[in-house]
């Protein structure tokens, strides 16, 4: 495998290459002004790595799943915005008004960030690697994760 991501490692940076070519000036005056030849540089636009086209939160978020504390659904995110002992929650677009409301208010009397992720409750279940769909998602530690940043950019 380590052969193969060299390889396409050399591939990419082949193709991000700036290119260069060379005009060939016409005439007699040509040869003689031979020595100052003219590049024009031609900019070859690379392709978005698979990295750089994943959503930097979800990536924030299956990295808290896998390497921090967090749980899933939306009784025991209210549970944890009544006791105040979550660091931040993680909504799904179509989470349902009333626990949708419920959360916010108690996450803003306990002073707990809420963080709205843009998919649905499928998309945030298969995010976090599971087989169901995800409502909230309650972080408690978020491990190696960055997910506290996105809480300050939106707070």
């Amino acid at each position: 495998m380590a052969d193969e991501e060299k390889e396409a490692d050399a591939a990419e940076a082949e193709e991000n290459a700036v290119t260069e070519e060379t005009e060939a000036p016409e005439g007699e005056a040509a040869e003689a002004e031979a020595p100052k030849e003219k590049k024009k540089k031609k900019v070859v636009r690379r392709r978005k790595t698979k990295k750089e086209r994943e959503n930097l939160l979800t990536v924030a978020i299956r990295l808290a799943v896998e390497s921090g504390k967090v749980e899933f659904g939306a009784r025991t995110g209210i549970a944890a915005g009544i006791l105040g002992k979550a660091k931040a929650f993680v909504l799904a677009s179509n989470t349902p008004a009333d626990y949708r409301t419920k959360l916010q208010g108690y996450a803003k009397a306990a002073k707990i960030p809420v963080i709205e992720f843009e998919g649905s409750t499928v998309e945030l279940g298969s995010v976090c690697g599971k087989p169901f769909s995800v409502s909230i998602l309650s972080v408690f530690e978020e491990g190696t994760s960055n997910i506290m940043d996105f809480v300050k950019k939106s707070g």
